[in-house]
């Protein structure tokens, strides 16, 4: 399995610029994004080391990033600024 990266400005580079914006000006998306961001080295740091942990626990992981991007995403199209 390959490992890949999921950093949000690295899934939509359309809105690296707004990403950055609401870092600075939006403490909810802030928030979000700095859990997203740990989950994602979290997981990562795991797959990368072959860490002993249950295919069920890092699966529900996994969801709760995507669900966790998914939010952000919401975010940055309700805010309608692409680079």
């Amino acid at each position: 399995m390959g490992i890949s990266s999921h950093e949000l400005h690295l899934e939509f580079p359309q809105y690296k610029d707004l990403i950055q914006e609401l870092k600075g000006n939006d403490l909810r998306f802030n928030e979000k994004l700095q859990e997203y961001t740990e989950l994602d080295h979290e997981i990562k740091g795991l797959e990368k080391r072959d860490s002993p942990i249950g295919d069920d626990k890092l699966h529900r992981m996994k969801q709760k990033r995507a669900q966790l991007k998914d939010d952000l995403y919401q975010v940055l199209i309700s805010n309608g600024k692409a680079s």
